[in-house]
């Protein structure tokens, strides 16, 4: 099984080559979701003790199983966030899937890592973080903002068990590891929270149930944005006691809204809180000029992420988290352990900057795709994306029978069809995801139903989101 021969060799060729096409073929957007019965009827018996075979494997999954995946990348997959790898990037993934590097220590993965941390600090320098900022790749934006709260709770308890020892007369508290173990409460009522709006990615309210701290609710402003004002009275009316963190926004999944982060990063200068910058989606306006005015105040976070599966052109599985001072992750992150004990920490261990340890170089294919076309393209094509979806939101204004609910910060436009109910809603949705003509799906903005399309790919063009109206406006009722 593990030994090249002659059958592996024609195995390699097919596999290799199929990718390749994939590639290449424009993909079918009828393909999506078959039900899970149709599913094992016909993956019963491909798993046995003599086995199924790799060429009839690689046929099943191109004939029926890929049919059953809906491709992200489309043009017109507008939904949710969708992604738009490079062909650079995505065949590098197939150099990290066969290179069998261990992405967790120096030691074992010096050269990929060092790759990685260049891609690293071109996302720091775009957000304005001091050269000497670091982090690592993780799986997603769960796992970046997972472990960004937990590096800033460690930082709380640690500050705040130093103050209890400054404190008290000859030093009598305070006995333990400074840490984690020697404050496992937050002053006032023992509950530890961080403050972020109802907007907020899903990802980081489930991180708050993980952790079990409490999260204060700040109410946005009419454009979905948390600001220094609404930050502060939430923070007066709930108290700070266990407060430690605050969470802000650049680009919300529903909304694409941009917190007033100037606002929001001196109240957290204030009060001493962390201060971490969700933009799994919205971070790729990094790079670009004309959303400059957007970022003002980026660079005074203590943390954040950007997906570059998202919108940096990058294959599924890769996150960005950044720290502008790194070793305070390590002394939350780094796992230790007798079997551990040969591993330097004078070197960069992506395993001691968020909860893993096992990890893949997931940030190669980025630093691979930007060395390939150059970061000025990557600016061009994030321009791209930006200028079609202004100009779709120019387009609704423009049309009778369409509302637009929300000036576009980024790329997410947010729009109504004048007249319809949630069943036409629902059923134009479905009708075209199931026809291939777009996946587009219905979301809420203010208790109002209405769609909402993200554009990510620099592949979709004015003309074909002119189209999707048109389609719209042509839709019978139900």
């Amino acid at each position: 099984m593990h030994r090249w021969d002659e059958a592996t060799d024609l195995l390699a060729h097919s596999v290799i080559g199929y990718a390749v096409e994939r590639l290449k073929t424009p993909k079918d957007p009828t393909w999506g979701a078959r039900p899970a019965e149709q599913l094992a009827g016909v993956l019963e018996g491909t798993i046995s003790p003599e086995g199924f075979g790799g060429h009839q494997a690689l046929t099943l999954f191109r004939d029926v199983l890929m049919h059953a995946c809906r491709p992200m990348d489309n043009p017109l997959n507008l939904a949710f966030v969708p992604t738009a790898p490079t062909p650079a990037a995505n065949l590098f993934d197939l150099v990290v899937s066969v290179s069998s590097i261990f992405g967790g220590h120096w030691e074992s993965g010096a050269g990929a890592i060092a790759a990685e941390n260049e891609a690293l600090h071109w996302l720091a320098s775009l957000a304005g973080f001091p050269t000497d900022a670091g982090g690592c790749f993780v799986s997603g934006g769960s796992a970046a903002n997972l472990s960004a709260l937990v590096t800033a709770r460690h930082q709380a308890r640690t500050t705040r068990v130093s103050e209890q020892r400054r404190s008290d007369v000859g030093g009598a508290a305070g006995h333990g590891d400074g840490g984690e173990g020697a404050a496992t409460a937050a002053p006032g009522n023992g509950r530890w929270s961080f403050a972020t709006t109802a907007d907020t990615h899903a990802s980081v309210h489930a991180a708050a149930k993980v952790m079990d701290v409490d999260v204060l609710l700040v109410a946005p402003d009419e454009r979905g944005r948390m600001t220094g004002r609404e930050l502060r009275e939430a923070l007066a009316a709930a108290g700070t006691g266990g407060m430690f963190a605050v969470v802000a926004n650049f680009g919300t999944t529903n909304a694409g809204a941009v917190d007033d982060l100037a606002a929001v990063a001196d109240v957290c200068d204030e009060l001493g809180l962390w201060l971490h910058v969700d933009a799994a989606y919205g971070g790729a306006a990094l790079c670009a000029p004309s959303a400059a005015d957007e970022r003002i105040g980026f660079e005074r976070a203590d943390s954040f992420g950007i997906d570059p599966h998202k919108w940096l052109f990058a294959p599924y599985d890769c996150a960005a988290l950044v720290y502008r001072d790194p070793q305070l992750a390590a002394a939350a992150h780094a796992q230790h352990g007798t079997y551990l004990d040969v591993v330097s920490r004078d070197e960069w261990n992506p395993s001691d900057y968020a909860f893993h340890l096992s990890r893949r170089a997931r940030g190669l294919p980025l630093w691979f795709s930007l060395a390939t076309y150059g970061s000025d393209a990557y600016t061009e094509a994030v321009e791209t994306t930006l200028r079609v979806s202004r100009g779709f939101a120019r387009e609704v204004e423009r049309r009778d029978g369409f509302t637009l609910l929300l000036e576009p910060q980024l790329s997410v436009v947010l729009f109504q069809v004048d007249g319809w109910d949630d069943a036409r809603y629902d059923a134009w949705s479905r009708s075209r995801a199931t026809a291939g003509v777009t996946l587009v799906v219905p979301t809420t903005w203010r208790g109002e139903r209405c769609y909402r399309i993200c554009v990510v790919n620099p592949l979709t063009t004015a003309e074909m989101l002119t189209g999707v109206l048109d389609d719209m406006a042509a839709f019978p009722p139900t």
